[in-house]
């Protein structure tokens, strides 16, 4: 259909005219003098002649690069939102984000010698730990400068020596001597109760608790009794409060005290009975700590005289107080062996020197109990009637290790004097074993590492030694 003014009308929707251009030429304008079509043209459109193929005059060029894109100046279109894949199609993995760069051989390598004095942070010693797996020279290298640091620098435990108190102290009265010194016979049970002071200043509360079995030996068989930590406190306070009254101080124990001449194993009962009544562990730790300063700054201001002054250990044993300081100090460092164990802590023995005046105390002791028991029936009896410093039958008593030394025991009477020429029988123990026996914590019949001479003198000295103890 024609329009007005000679344009031809053609329908976009027309199926033959793809391009929408009504027809074959377009809009039709006046005659083309030449007869071509164009935009003014009339007529139709020219068609133009073949060309020859590219190919034809030999191969064609290389496609130049493309160009880069210019960047757009426009606002980026939003991400499109992700769709879930669709079943059974595998979902597209992220790659993964690359991880910190390798360090450099060179700087694991001088890495080493910090981390064989373990001075490497984590990080370092888990960089240079695995490059130890594949370097064969850098773990060689690693393994002479770790032995080397063995050398130089032994493994220290992290409890402090016990003997440094004793060192710092002789130091310091070696520059400046104290104004009042304390006795040289009351020195082991400073530095015990000290050391004990101590172990119970780490302990909680629930340790206090912990059961603590105290053993000793009588007549003839081992005993034991089942306490606390707080039990052998109150244990060491109440025997030490007998050498407290006989210097004129007052009794820990108070009205609890049992009357007259009461033994160590009758004021323990009365004072485990207090302890039992309400008493807290820490102001029966307090009460003993109190007692002991005060015990050593009283025989300290006293001077040497008071050295002889008797203790009683009950109706039938006195002691003079320079003995029984030191029986103060034995029985305070066995009972505090007997706590460590009980909180699994360690704990090292006395000095050597203060170990020293601990087992010549026993073995001066040592005639006394075995007449004790002799008269008891416990031992056999003497071969040989003696009178006061006469000789008799010995047995040497040689005690080894640190704080040991030789002692001539008489056999067949407390007065007389024990000789090397009248010597009938041979012992040797070790100075801790020998304590042990002592303190009741080691039968009799296992104690001597060597033994010599008459057996039945051998027996008696043994389980003498044994009957030292006591609750």
């Amino acid at each position: 259909m024609n329009g007005p003014e000679g344009w031809d009308r053609h329908d976009p929707h027309d199926p033959h005219d793809p391009h929408g251009q009504g027809g074959q030429g377009g809009p039709r304008g006046p005659a083309d003098p030449h007869g071509r079509g164009g935009p003014h043209g009339g007529g139709r459109p020219r068609i133009p002649s073949p060309r020859s193929a590219a190919e034809d005059n030999g191969p064609l060029p290389d496609a130049p690069p493309p160009a880069p894109e210019a960047p757009a100046t426009t606002a980026e279109p939003e991400a499109p939102v992700p769709r879930a894949p669709a079943s059974g199609t595998p979902a597209a993995e992220a790659p993964p984000a690359p991880g910190p760069a390798p360090t450099p051989h060179r700087v694991l390598k001088s890495l080493l010698g910090a981390w064989a004095l373990a001075a490497c942070s984590a990080e370092e010693t888990a960089a240079v730990e695995e490059h130890l797996t594949d370097c064969a020279a850098c773990a060689d290298e690693a393994l002479r400068l770790r032995d080397a640091v063995g050398l130089l620098h032994p493994a220290d435990p992290l409890d402090l020596d016990p003997l440094l108190r004793s060192r710092v102290l002789e130091g310091c009265l070696g520059r400046r001597p104290a104004r009042i010194p304390v006795p040289e016979w009351a020195a082991p049970y400073d530095a015990e109760t000290a050391k004990l002071d101590a172990l119970l200043s780490d302990m909680g509360e629930a340790e206090w608790r912990a059961p603590v079995r105290l053993r000793w030996f009588e007549g003839e068989r081992p005993a034991d009794r089942r306490t606390t930590v707080a039990g052998v406190i109150g244990h060491l306070m109440a025997v030490d409060g007998m050498v407290a009254t006989a210097l004129g101080l007052g009794d820990p124990l108070g009205a609890a005290a049992p009357p007259g001449p009461a033994g160590p194993g009758e004021r323990t009962e009365a004072c485990w009975q207090a302890i039992a009544d309400g008493r807290s562990p820490h102001a029966t730790r307090g009460l003993w700590r109190d007692q002991s300063h005060t015990l050593i700054r009283t025989v300290s201001f006293a001077g040497g005289g008071v050295a002889e002054l008797t203790v009683p250990y009950g109706p039938d044993i006195r002691l003079p107080l320079r003995d029984s300081f030191l029986d103060r100090a034995f029985e305070c460092w066995v009972h505090a062996g007997d706590i460590a164990d009980a909180v699994d802590y360690p704990y090292e023995p006395p000095a050597a020197g203060h170990l020293h005046l601990m087992v010549d105390l026993a073995a001066r002791l040592l005639p006394g109990v075995l007449a004790h028991r002799r008269r008891a029936g416990l031992a056999s009896p003497p071969r040989h009637l003696v009178e006061a410093g006469a000789p008799g039958r010995t047995l040497h008593l040689e005690v080894e290790g640190c704080g040991g030394g030789h002692w001539y025991i008489a056999l067949d009477s407390p007065g007389a004097l024990g000789t090397p020429d009248r010597t009938v029988a041979h012992i040797a123990l070790d100075s801790i074993e020998f304590c042990q026996l002592a303190a009741g914590h080691v039968p009799p019949q296992e104690a001597a590492a060597g033994q010599h001479g008459e057996p039945d003198a051998i027996r008696d000295v043994l389980f003498a030694a044994a009957s030292l103890s006591r609750l």
